[in-house]
């Protein structure tokens, strides 16, 4: 069999296959199959042209129908072509879930542009990196203050060049609209009366209608749909440049997994956010290739879930494993219907047996497990949907195109026997160009037979299903999020009583991993735990931030003097044991 198209760097080897027999797929699926690049915008309207008077969104209570979705894309579109968005502009979606992302989201891409993901719970200082390491020429918003706060920050800095700010009080029904402008004005900020507002750009402005954008040629094996940034195998923040081709096949590769969905009948509910990849492969891209209904939540809240789950019947809920957590040990769990629900999809960080067992029993509902990360847009396996083969505890087997190839810790040109664990090396349509202007990162991410190396440890078993066992790179999963303990020590080598700092990620049952920082402080210093807080706290996100910090006199180190984490982890693993 030819390896598939489009898998990085690496392609113009020749892709040599993994040993044996063709990866096991569930009975309905064909792993086999082929798809055609397109551009990632043609799901959309694909979409409005087969059900454009089905619900598109459904955001507090308000709906938009895909006609009307396609409508507003397309005035977006044309309003950022007069704004001097074209082919290859970096534009910034700097929001919350809402349908302001969507319309943005493929409004740029139609307009030939590049979406950049940011994260809205970001310091000024992580968001001033990424613009400056992608080259953001427009950042998109709310006139939240929690967000324009920072964009206007971002501008008054000179990083950022110009903004555009849509009104978060329009998204809302009439009613809840006019009661959110008089009792909670204070969280509105007035970008009109900024100091940068000449460097602001209003909604108005850009939806006005002067007609259709221009059309603009799309290369979807080449042209760099979305940067998504990921600190890959280093910690170092990358934007894996993932191709229109990559994105879109990947969201039909997840199609293909689940055939049973109905095009136009399903209702997914979007409590992830879609400024990650997993929702926005997932969540979003995958609810618009079927014209499902997006149940849109700005953020999670969890009485707030079990209460819209209740009143709209989703049929499938993507997830992290600390979401289906909260949600079955919710003390009042009974009290709200789960029934609407087909099937669950979990990724982003190992699910537990226990949770996965726990919520079938509670729902009825099949709760599978996935894996993927931000270089393979993000998807790369699943365990069957329908059940039959699932296994528990495993990441699943290859989605159709995608080649799994287990190299040894010592030397990724070898494929390991079946049965022994090596690195996860990948290939496949859905896995990105390369990094963003990091040639060598690149290159060292891809093996010489063009596979992308994923610094996670797994083993296969005989029918062919994978299990993580370990990781190579040093990260910590924190409720799905990537945690780096680079960075973090970064953080707190910069306060000046620190000598030295080691990072490491320790058991939390609801998170799953969290961080924990050891500091050794110089000679004669003080300082306590509230103050390292109170620094970090303006520095990380609070994902990031440490659920426990130790002082000690002295740090584990190596031989050759280098801190070493392995006796900390010893330590923490004894003492969780021992609890």
């Amino acid at each position: 069999m030819t390896a598939p198209p489009g898998a990085g760097p690496g392609s113009k080897a020749a892709l040599r296959p993994p040993r044996g027999r063709l990866p096991p797929c569930p009975a309905d699926v064909a792993w086999a199959q082929t798809c055609a690049p397109m551009p990632l915008y043609s799901l959309l309207d694909s979409a409005v042209a087969r059900f454009g008077a089905s619900v598109a969104t459904n955001f507090l209570g308000k709906a938009m129908s895909y006609s009307e979705l396609g409508r507003q894309v397309d005035l977006v579109s044309a309003g950022l072509q007069r704004l001097g968005v074209v082919k290859g502009s970096k534009v910034g979606l700097f929001l919350p879930n809402s349908p302001t992302f969507i319309i943005y989201y493929y409004a740029v891409l139609k307009a030939g542009g590049t979406v950049v993901n940011y994260n809205p719970l970001y310091t000024v200082d992580e968001l001033a990196f990424q613009v400056r390491d992608s080259d953001t020429d427009l950042m998109v918003t709310l006139d939240l203050k929690l967000l324009f706060s920072k964009v206007e920050a971002l501008l008054q800095s000179g990083v950022l060049k110009r903004a555009v700010v849509a009104s978060f009080a329009s998204l809302l029904p009439p009613t809840k609209s006019v009661l959110f402008r008089l009792f909670k004005s204070k969280e509105l900020s007035r970008p009109q009366a900024s100091p940068m507002h000449g460097r602001i750009h209003l909604e108005p402005e850009v939806t006005a209608d002067h007609g259709p954008p221009k059309p603009v040629a799309i290369d979807p094996v080449n042209d760099i749909a979305v940067l998504q940034y990921t600190g890959g195998t280093t910690g170092t923040p990358k934007g894996a440049m993932l191709t229109h081709a990559n994105a879109y096949i990947n969201t039909l590769q997840v199609v293909s997994w689940a055939p049973e969905l109905k095009d136009g009948g399903e209702r997914v509910l979007g409590v992830l956010p879609f400024f990650h990849v997993f929702a926005m492969t997932v969540v979003m891209n995958f609810a618009i290739a079927k014209a499902s209904e997006i149940v849109i939540m700005p953020r999670f809240v969890l009485d707030d879930a079990l209460k819209l789950i209740t009143q709209t019947k989703p049929t499938v809920m993507p997830g992290v494993p600390t979401l289906f957590t909260a949600l079955m040990n919710h003390p009042r769990i009974k009290s709200f219907d789960l029934s609407s629900l087909k099937f669950c999809l979990s990724g982003g960080a190992p699910l537990p047996v226990e949770v996965k067992e726990g919520f079938e029993r509670l729902t009825g509902c099949k709760l599978v497990e996935g894996y993927g990360l931000s270089e393979a847009s993000p998807v790369v396996t699943c365990n069957p949907i329908n059940g039959v083969g699932m296994r528990s505890g495993k990441i699943g087997v290859p989605l159709p195109s995608t080649y799994v190839s287990l190299r040894s810790l010592d030397d990724a040109t070898v494929e390991v026997p079946q049965g022994e664990k090596g690195e996860v090396c990948i290939a496949g349509p859905q896995v990105m160009k390369g990094y963003w202007n990091r040639p060598q990162e690149t290159a060292a991410v891809f093996t010489p037979d063009g596979y992308l190396r994923t610094g996670d440890v797994a083993r296969m078993d005989e029918e062919g299903f994978f299990a993580i066992e370990d990781r190579i790179k040093d990260l910590i999963i924190c409720s799905g999020y990537n945690v780096y303990p680079r960075q973090i020590e970064e953080r707190i080598y910069e306060i000046p009583e620190v000598e030295e700092v080691t990072v490491i990620g320790i058991k939390d049952k609801y998170r799953g991993e969290a961080p924990k920082a050891f500091i050794k402080l110089k000679d004669g210093r003080e300082t306590n735990a509230d103050a390292v807080m109170a620094y970090l706290e303006t520095k990380l996100s609070k994902i990031e931030l440490p659920a426990a910090i130790e002082f000690r006199d002295a740090l584990p180190k190596t031989m050759i003097g280098k801190l070493s984490k392995k006796e900390l982890k010893e330590e923490e693993a004894a003492r969780q044991t021992k609890a």
